[in-house]
């Protein structure tokens, strides 16, 4: 019998994950000291969509175990727990795990088998019976406590997640190091991959990176353009191809034009780091007219709306 009311209910269980593609090895990417906080991300996402929050289920420890990648989990609530079980009977988990990865990874398609075990208990066998799989999760109790790593990789997503927050916003789409995990902007001075500097309008600018204050000042005044200027920019950036950028159209309705074009700068950041430069949004806003904006962004003139 699981435990009563009076007693925490908590119980332990692996996932398996192994990627098909015989490119894509997912335990040497999370060797890799630049991916790892990426694929720590996408796991985190994809367990957050499984259980319908964030806390819904705790990782506790990745294992590297070529060719797979063993991350052993802890649930607290039975209902988390159940919740999780049905995502991945459903294939629901899987489905957001590979689009997660793929986000994070800035590659393409990251197809995966998957495989749930608690203790010697193989639980893809036993699927359909819910409850007896409640069971053998719960016999197995959690042994450890969350990995000295796995707490900075914590305490790096939830950082994002509240500055994200602030924007009404859900976990960001992609990383290219710990440190974009706690901070989407990248520094400005940083080395820059492409020109140091570029011209506009006959004058020369430094090609910092996009800060916070452009972004902003983008989304209040891009208006009904963001999407065209979203198309310009795809042409050099991955994670903004179609349907992306239809998808946040679509996502972002509710909250208007502002929060719209918000998120479609900030997926660019994100996924393009220190390659997000201004000479870039620049040349974006040029192609669809928008001087005014670019004016703006570059300090040229007063803030004023762009038509």
């Amino acid at each position: 019998k699981m435990a009563g009311s009076s007693t925490p209910w908590t119980g332990s269980a692996y996932l398996f994950l192994q990627s098909t593609c015989k490119t894509i090895a997912l335990p040497a990417l999370y060797e890799s000291s630049q991916k790892k906080p990426c694929v720590f991300k996408a796991l985190k996402l994809a367990l957050a969509d499984s259980t319908g929050s964030m806390n819904g289920v705790d990782l506790l420890k990745v294992h590297c175990s070529h060719p797979h990648l063993i991350v052993q989990l802890k649930f607290c609530k039975r209902e988390n727990c159940r919740q999780f079980l049905r995502s991945y009977r459903e294939g629901a988990l899987q489905k957001s795990l590979q689009s997660h990865l793929q986000l994070s990874l800035a590659t393409t398609v990251v197809p995966l088998e998957v495989e749930l075990k608690a203790g010697s208990e193989h639980l893809d066998k036993m699927l359909k019976d819910e409850d007896h799989c409640l069971e053998c999760i719960y016999r197995e109790k959690p042994d450890r406590l969350p990995d000295e790593e796995i707490t900075e990789l914590e305490k790096g997503l939830k950082s994002l997640t509240l500055h994200q927050s602030t924007n009404n916003n859900v976990a960001g789409k992609d990383c290219s190091s710990l440190n974009s995990l706690s901070r989407p902007y990248p520094p400005q001075g940083s080395s820059l991959p492409t020109q140091l500097t570029f011209i506009f309008q006959g004058q020369q600018f430094d090609n910092r990176t996009i800060t916070p204050d452009d972004h902003q000042k983008f989304a209040k005044s891009v208006s009904k353009k963001w999407k065209q200027v979203g198309r310009s920019l795809q042409k050099s950036c991955r994670a903004l191809r179609d349907p992306a950028i239809d998808n946040l159209a679509l996502e972002y309705d509710r909250e208007g034009l502002y929060e719209q074009a918000y998120q479609m700068l900030l997926r660019f950041i994100q996924c393009e780091g220190k390659k997000a430069t201004i000479a870039r949004l620049i040349a974006a806003l040029e192609e669809n007219s928008l001087v005014s904006l670019a004016e703006e962004l570059l300090g040229l003139h007063s803030s004023e709306d762009c038509s």
